[in-house]
């Protein structure tokens, strides 16, 4: 072994730039595996956590929220506004047929000045009538939100002592909130008491002009509404679009139906320039180390003449393309590492999808499959072209090459 080890470090320092050219396109290999795994993992968990966030077959939002994106793009990518529903829609509203239950929330966002922390997407919500927000709080804290109490969506950091400031107030933070790859993660959650308080609180700064008139109390900025047994949510929602004036009324059905065409989409991308690639590397790699071995018949037959058996050349041939594939495999994972973050946030950004990081578990998994997949591709052309070549006679060798 330590022979073979000595001939295979002999033969990089020997070709550097040939060895270094082989690590590079084994970077890629591994780069390859590991991005395009991490991101087509992220975007399905991703869309499993927006599914089970949603929660609600109809959402209601005031036809002005358009300016703000799409109902979804509020929900996916963290898109904050200020708008509410006039009160006669929502009168209106409890004249709809198929209508099981229905939950109002509160959207104020957050000046970005010295008066808050940090500016966010608040939303105030009832939690005795809630049926989306609250199942997703009691699977993280185990009791109900007091007057005063906020909690905290995954991606905003845990403040030092306990309490967020809006407006000149101090609200207490009772817990955070499991991540779930969408505009979520970077929002604050409180009941009705508490939303209506810190409304107030905006609602007398010159930055909050668009709360002038607006009833804090019994204002609603989306309309959450399970659908009764029976009905069609899209024909409760076409009947609310029809006869609420100043309102939009969205399936959820195809709120997730777009998001999954759209990770569709992109994960079809993904998976074509990934397949390709390793289709074209895997070709260059086999090539290149039947043609590296093949142009040493002359030093394998030397080496037989001096004593050393086929299976310690072999073995030689197989260090050095262990050598060579560890380290780019290695390097390329290393590479890979850095760019996840930056390429995770373009993806969401560009094509509106939600995008949640795999466990510990799944990112060693892939990094195991990154640098084992290359190395294994790498070292078995190596080990085959070694073999058929060392199984000629000796003589055969020296006179094919001479």
């Amino acid at each position: 072994m330590k022979f073979s080890f000595s001939i295979a470090c002999r033969n990089i320092r020997r070709r550097p730039v040939r060895a270094v050219l082989m690590c590079i396109i084994i970077l890629l290999l591994s780069f390859t595996a590991f991005i395009g795994g991490y991101l087509i993992i992220s975007l399905q968990n991703g869309l499993d956590g927006y599914r089970a966030r949603l929660g609600a077959d109809i959402v209601v939002i005031p036809s002005s929220a358009q300016g703000h994106g799409t109902v979804d793009n509020v929900l996916l990518q963290g898109i904050t506004g200020n708008y509410y529903i006039p009160q006669e829609s929502l009168k209106k509203l409890e004249g709809i047929e198929g209508i099981e239950k229905k939950a109002g929330q509160f959207y104020l966002t957050s000046a970005k000045a010295s008066c808050c922390s940090a500016r966010v997407q608040i939303i105030g919500f009832d939690p005795e009538t809630d049926f989306t927000i609250m199942p997703w709080i009691n699977s993280s804290i185990d009791r109900d939100i007091g007057d005063g109490e906020i909690i905290i969506g995954a991606d905003i950091a845990y403040p030092a002592y306990d309490t967020l400031r809006f407006y000149g107030e101090s609200y207490r933070v009772a817990g955070q909130l499991e991540k779930t790859g969408t505009g979520l993660d970077n929002s604050v959650f409180t009941n009705r008491n508490t939303i209506k308080k810190i409304a107030e609180s905006a609602a007398n700064t010159i930055e909050r002009e668009t709360l002038k008139g607006i009833d804090t109390e019994n204002a609603v900025s989306c309309v959450l509404i399970k659908v009764k047994d029976g009905f069609e949510s899209s024909a409760v929602a076409d009947d609310i679009n029809i006869h609420v004036s100043k309102v939009r009324a969205t399936p959820s059905v195809s709120m997730i139906g777009s998001v999954a065409e759209g990770f569709g989409n992109v994960s079809f991308f993904i998976g074509v320039i990934t397949v390709g690639i390793w289709i074209i590397a895997v070709i260059i790699i086999t090539v290149v180390f039947v043609l590296m071995i093949n142009g040493r018949k002359k030093e394998f037959a030397v080496l037989r003449v001096a004593g050393a058996s086929g299976k310690m050349i072999v073995s030689a041939a197989a260090a050095e393309a262990a050598l060579i594939c560890a380290a780019g495999a290695v390097t390329g994972l290393a590479v890979s590492a850095l760019l996840t973050s930056p390429l995770s946030e373009s993806i969401r950004h560009h094509f509106s999808l939600p995008f949640m990081q795999p466990d510990a578990v799944t990112v060693a998994v892939l990094s195991f499959g990154a640098v084992i997949m290359p190395l294994a591709v790498g070292v078995l052309s190596a080990l085959l072209s070694a073999l058929r070549i060392t199984g000629n006679e000796t003589g055969l060798l020296l006179r094919e090459d001479a």
